[in-house]
């Protein structure tokens, strides 16, 4: 587990950008928190700088959106999902769980609606 920042120093609407293997980037999308990769699959973009509307983040290079909850693109020019993390708050402080490839590829499987080809 990574910690991030305090609850009360990421408000709602704001995102923050993390060091990990890959960098991450922590958005509080009105009280929820999620964290996905923070490089736009279709560029190289940081989409902690990127517009936040609900819960999809819009890449500040193209525009391609992405649904923090999925990390699934919802348009073009993006075509592949960025890995999510899962984000846990604790003691008021937030801290993310970084997903292994694997894990990622196995979630991407199940919500196409099966887990063929993942090893």
């Amino acid at each position: 587990m990574i910690p991030v920042c305090r609850v009360d120093e990421l408000p709602a609407g704001e995102s923050i950008r993390v060091l990990a293997d890959a960098p991450i980037a922590v958005f509080n999308a009105d009280g929820e928190f999620y964290a996905v990769d923070d490089t736009c699959t279709h560029q190289d973009a940081s989409l902690s700088d990127g517009f936040l509307e609900g819960c999809y983040v819009e890449c500040p290079l193209h525009a391609a959106f992405f649904d923090l909850r999925t990390g699934m693109p919802t348009c073009l020019p993006a075509k592949r999902p960025v890995r999510t993390h899962h984000v846990m708050v604790a003691d008021g402080v937030i801290y993310v769980h970084v997903a292994t490839q694997h894990r990622a590829l196995q979630d991407l499987a199940r919500e196409q609606g099966g887990e063929e080809g993942v090893a």
